[in-house]
């Protein structure tokens, strides 16, 4: 009988649903667990071509282009930067210019390559706001200093457990982008991260971060799960220098490495997000709308002990993020 499973954040890893590495890419790491996984991972995806720092402007037209075809910005909301004409230059307010904005500040790796020119990392941004949070740490802030315009970035006091200085907050769904853009850098650098230097980093290769960074680098994966706009992205920058980001492959790896599931043994060709939870045969016997993941009805008023007779895909039931299989 098909198992029914509901999922608590909607980045349970279907894999027909996601952009899939070439065969045998992931291979080497099955049956690792916690951080011999994430080294796995690193003998892995910490060999890629540096394409140096001027080819990003390049890498941005297919790595961060809007449907409308303008540069897809990673702090603000409020600009329409073409990629040829906006680029870099002078400003005095957002909306100016975009630059290449390393999420990971340079300062925290003494601007090394090939750190200083990964695309994983590095996203355009409005220089303006890019600017605003110069090499503060990434957190949730109680008392607002500045904020973008839309409040869409914020800056301001911490208000994040474990963490009292000033932070920079990125809005709501792009923070678990930037954290499992955070789980990639400590995995593709794994040799190197223990000399980075930033109230985020514990100066261990193993960890990374410091456990107050690593539970909110969890709960942001966790609350915004993996988007299209991360696959296509993975996809686009996998042509531009050669390595993938498995956090984006498998949405929930983060949690075999620092969280929960560390002593599950991982297999890439049977891999499924631990996140998904069976619903007992007793689940209350009432009616369901059922829309398939682009907003579509599938079935009106279903009753709910019908849903493991669905073909198995993934679907939406009452806004919770369902899967038949």
């Amino acid at each position: 009988m098909k198992k029914l499973y509901l999922l608590f954040t909607a980045s349970m890893a279907v894999l027909t649903l996601f952009a899939q590495p070439r065969p045998g890419y992931y291979a080497a790491t099955k049956g690792a667990k916690g951080y011999a996984l994430k080294t796995a991972f690193h003998k892995i995806v910490g060999s890629h071509k540096d394409r140096g720092y001027n080819a990003l402007w390049t890498a941005y037209k297919t790595t961060d282009r809007r449907p409308d075809g303008k540069v897809w910005d990673i702090y603000s909301n409020a600009t329409n930067y073409d990629h040829d004409h906006d680029r870099g230059g002078n400003y005095k307010r957002e909306g100016d210019c975009f630059n290449r904005e390393h999420t990971v500040p340079q300062s925290w790796f003494n601007k090394e390559n090939p750190m200083r020119n990964d695309v994983f990392h590095v996203y355009p941004s409005d220089a303006y706001v890019n600017n605003r949070r110069g090499n503060l740490p990434f957190g949730e802030v109680g008392n607002i200093t500045y904020q973008s315009k839309n409040g869409f970035s914020k800056v301001g006091d911490s208000n994040t457990p474990g963490y009292s200085g000033k932070v920079f907050e990125p809005n709501d769904e792009l923070k678990g982008d930037l954290a499992r853009t955070y789980f990639y850098m400590a995995t593709a650098y794994e040799n190197r991260i223990a000399s980075w230097n930033s109230p985020m980093m514990s100066n261990n290769r193993n960890s990374g971060y410091k456990e107050w960074a690593i539970r909110l680098l969890l709960k942001w994966a966790k609350e915004d799960p993996v988007s299209q706009k991360e696959i296509d992205r993975n996809n686009a920058a996998e042509k531009f220098q050669g390595n993938r980001n498995p956090y984006i492959d498998f949405p929930g790896l983060e949690q075999y490495i620092w969280g929960e599931h560390k002593d599950m043994a991982f297999d890439p060709d049977n891999y499924q997000n631990p996140t998904g939870i069976f619903l007992p045969e007793d689940k209350p016997k009432t009616h369901v709308d059922v829309y398939n993941l682009s907003g579509q009805a599938v079935r009106r008023r279903y009753p709910a002990e019908h849903l493991n007779r669905l073909p198995s895909g993934l679907y939406i039931v009452n806004g919770k993020k369902v899967l038949v299989k």
